[in-house]
């Protein structure tokens, strides 16, 4: 549920997959071969391009697309990355297959290291620290640069965010550093 974009849903494909298949996990190429977002060369003549490979595990396949359609919707990032794959000359349909395969990438370092850097604590504790400081929602939202029922949805457990919750945590402690000492 870390990666961006994956939901219960998707996760659970993607878990599902890796956990039938766990000898075809020794590198991400082979995670990727095995989701189906793997290239595989299309050359003719002059032309230098790949398809989208149609074998691999089609539920794990259908996860990966469904993580780069909720990106390309509302990731920055990912838009221009789409955006620059169609101005290579790409089309949209080849532009998503490269997006797959890397966010194959992605989900596969996942798999391995599911916390590389220490967890936040999740949306509810995060709920928790902020009112035990006193800090309203609309107050920290700001401060992120989101809105109120984006994070609303986060404290609640509806949306999952690792890179965000990382961000909150980070701005509960640095605020917590900021007010003042009560003598108790």
């Amino acid at each position: 549920l870390g990666v961006e974009g994956c939901g219960t849903t998707t996760a659970a494909a993607l878990v599902v997959a890796a956990g039938d298949n766990p000898g075809r996990l020794r590198g991400e190429a082979a995670f990727s071969m095995m989701c189906g977002a793997s290239p595989i060369p299309a050359s003719s003549g002059k032309t230098d391009r790949h398809r989208l490979n149609r074998g691999g595990n089609r539920q794990a396949n259908w996860a990966l697309y469904e993580i780069a359609i909720k990106r390309m919707a509302y990731d920055e990032r990912t838009r221009r990355y789409v955006a620059r794959r169609t101005s290579e000359g790409k089309s949209r349909r080849e532009a998503v297959r490269c997006l797959k395969r890397y966010i194959a990438r992605e989900v596969y370092r996942v798999l391995m290291d599911p916390n590389p850097d220490g967890a936040a604590p999740e949306g509810p504790e995060l709920a928790k620290m902020r009112k035990a400081m006193r800090v309203t929602q609309r107050q920290a939202a700001a401060e992120l640069g989101l809105s109120a029922a984006t994070l609303g949805h986060l404290e609640r457990g509806k949306r999952r965010s690792t890179k965000l919750e990382r961000r909150y945590y980070e701005l509960l402690c640095e605020l917590k550093g900021a007010l003042p000492q009560t003598a108790s």
